[in-house]
């Protein structure tokens, strides 16, 4: 395959950022849950079509797409797997909206900046995935025994995440933090949508920057269970990518319209344990029992239409503590979502940001 398609792709889309942050979101503002549900749709809409014109694209070779000899995809086959590669991402993507509503939690970001933060953070998980991707299948094909390396990996963490709880997230002890901490002194408080300002002549980070490297660095972690996910979907490079991408460039939506349209998807979790074991045991029988794609797909369909409708049949979780408060039937979960995000997390890093003062910190 030409670089050519690679190109149009990566142009395509650094347009269509371009106009996100520098049209539609130039000025900080909240992102209302209507409008994030309306892009959330947009977004999805977006990658079918992409999905369509991919199939074209496979099945008439355009700009020498699929013409590789030996590994060659007719239109529909290239469609599946770009879909099946789009909906495993989008639904492992799900644990990661939370993390960033911790994040956002924690640093106390307010709700006009969190776009901005989102954005950047995103543009930076692209660039990370097209690594991975480009590293990971560099290794399948050099190594044959790599697939099982990667299967077992992806059944690892199923297994992981059924047996562990969720635990309180410490961005204190990230070392992507405290190495941002050495590098730049941190100002107490914001100072707009900045990532970085001049106080007396120093260069000093704003607690945005710090939001925006702990949504990197929790992006890359995510991305050791995702990336393997989509190499047990296809092993092809230009669909694995344009996969990966369309699902993350809907994340920023999604997040926003998370508090308007998730009501307590208490079982989706258990559904993306099974998603992941799935397509790991996929990958350790892919030269014994071959799993045509086509199963593939209405298989991760079931699991994740069951963790939704097992969801919405169950009765909402009361509150039980102050520390571990959910959503009670009488609350909605917008509401619980915002308060949520807006707590200040005592001893954190939230506490400071409050302060009128804008000494920056030593760095640690």
């Amino acid at each position: 395959m030409s670089s050519l398609p690679w190109f149009s792709f990566v142009l395509l889309v650094l347009l269509l950022l371009a106009l996100d942050l520098g049209v539609f979101n130039r000025t900080p503002r909240r992102v209302h849950a209507r409008a994030a549900l309306r892009a959330t749709g947009f977004w999805v809409l977006l990658a079918l079509a992409w999905n369509v014109c991919l199939g074209l694209m496979y099945q008439h070779h355009w700009l020498g797409v699929g013409e590789r000899v030996g590994s060659r995809l007719s239109g529909y086959e290239a469609a599946l797997q770009f879909f099946s590669a789009y909906l495993v991402e989008e639904s492992l993507s799900i644990d990661n909206l939370f993390v960033m509503a911790l994040v956002f939690r924690y640093f106390a970001v307010p709700e006009q900046y969190q776009h901005r933060v989102l954005f950047f953070g995103i543009l930076g998980a692209l660039v990370f995935r097209g690594i991975f991707i480009g590293a990971g299948l560099a290794f399948i094909n050099r190594f044959a025994w790599a697939v099982y390396v990667f299967g077992a990996l992806l059944v690892y963490t199923a297994l992981r995440m059924l047996v562990t709880k969720d635990e309180d997230m410490q961005p204190e002890r990230n070392p992507f933090l405290r190495t941002a901490r050495r590098l730049f002194p941190i100002t107490d408080d914001y100072h707009g949508d900045r990532f970085f300002v001049r106080i007396a002549g120093r260069l000093a980070a704003t607690p945005l920057c710090l939001a925006l490297v702990f949504i990197e660095a929790s992006d890359i972690v995510f991305a050791v269970d995702s990336v393997p996910a989509v190499f047990g979907v296809t092993r092809d490079p230009f669909i694995a990518f344009t996969s990966n991408v369309c699902a993350i460039l809907g994340l920023r939506a999604l997040y926003f319209a998370l508090a308007a349209v998730m009501n307590s998807f208490r079982h989706i979790k258990f559904s993306l344990v099974l998603v992941l074991g799935f397509v790991g045991l996929k990958m350790l029988l892919t030269h014994y029992l071959p799993i045509d794609n086509g199963l593939s797909l209405l298989v991760i369909l079931s699991l994740l239409a069951a963790g939704v409708v097992a969801s919405l049949v169950s009765k909402p979780t009361i509150a039980t503590t102050d520390d571990t408060s959910v959503p009670s039937p009488e609350q909605p979960l917008e509401a619980y979502m915002q308060s949520e995000i807006e707590k200040p997390a005592p001893g954190s890093v939230s506490a400071r940001v409050s302060t009128p003062t804008s000494t920056p910190e030593k760095s640690h």
